[in-house]
């Protein structure tokens, strides 16, 4: 007889993001050190795990960040970059999660671009595979990344592929998907239920110029795994491509029952800050 593990609600009000799922599942009790153990195993280089407590309206939340060596800064949280008040900006390529490599220009002089790798699929599932994952955890990280390039290549018109991630497919990316699988792995869960997503409106800057909120993959993961979409007054992007895959590719209920027992709570934080939204994902294990 197949094992009954826990179920997972997910509360998604303010958005998802593969920073907010690791830090909430965390919070329910996923084990900190064998997490970076495990991630220290991971065949790429050039990053380092923090994991903190933070305040966020008031309420208290793990936070989960991937800090990458040297010049190689993730824009994704840099929230004037992203809504169109930075100034002397060169966009030089943007990936599915809405986080941009950028030139600046200060007094005539230019920095050096900020080159991020960029990768195909192939040799992102290689990655996953060189890590030393469980079977069930490498399969949730593979499952995650199959959504993201279903949903780049339709967005792009080529095939899978042919799909090359920047952010998604560059270190800080790979680190949130494989610990976000790892994390649900040793939690045990085997039922994941999200009601729905909810998501902001407007726009966000891209590589080639303003894009709508939602963003095209957010779109497109929702209507072929037939995620619910609630648009909220928020001026700004609550889902990415990462939290929406993530969702797609482990959600197996959209209904709670009629009664709940929580037998435990964990509260995952989010960089970016929206004045209408607490940039808070709250995730329950249910009894």
């Amino acid at each position: 007889m197949k094992s009954v593990g826990n179920t997972l609600y997910l509360e998604c009000y303010s958005g998802i993001s593969g920073d907010m799922v690791v830090a909430a599942l965390l919070d329910l009790g996923a084990d900190e050190n064998l997490l970076k153990r495990t991630l220290e195993k991971l065949p790429v280089d050039g990053f380092e795990i923090q994991i903190s407590r933070v305040k966020k309206s008031g309420l208290d939340a793990c936070d989960f960040h991937v800090v990458l060596d040297g010049a190689r800064d993730n824009h994704d949280h840099d929230m004037n970059y992203l809504y169109g008040h930075a100034t002397h900006v060169d966009y030089d390529s943007c990936d599915t999660s809405g986080a941009q490599t950028l030139r600046r220009e200060h007094d005539g002089h230019h920095e050096p671009h900020e080159h991020h790798e960029h990768r195909g699929l192939p040799e992102i599932l290689e990655i996953i595979r060189g890590a030393g994952l469980s079977e069930r955890a490498e399969q949730y990280a593979t499952d995650i990344f199959e959504v993201l390039a279903e949903a780049e290549s339709d967005v792009h018109g080529v095939s899978k592929e042919q799909v090359h991630f920047h952010e998604v497919g560059a270190v800080d990316s790979i680190v949130d998907i494989v610990a976000a699988a790892v994390c649900l792995d040793m939690l045990d869960v085997s039922e994941v239920i999200v009601p729905y997503l909810c998501e902001g409106r407007g726009t966000v800057r891209c590589q080639h110029g303003i894009i709508p909120v939602p963003v095209p993959a957010v779109t497109r993961i929702v209507q072929k795994y037939h995620i619910p979409l609630r648009l909220t007054q928020v001026e700004g992007e609550m889902v990415t491509p990462t939290g929406a895959a993530f969702v797609a590719a482990v959600r197996t209920s959209d209904q709670l029952p009629e009664q709940i027992n929580i037998v435990r709570i964990g509260v995952g934080a989010g960089k970016r800050v929206y004045p209408e939204s607490t940039g808070l994902l709250r995730a329950m294990l249910l009894g």
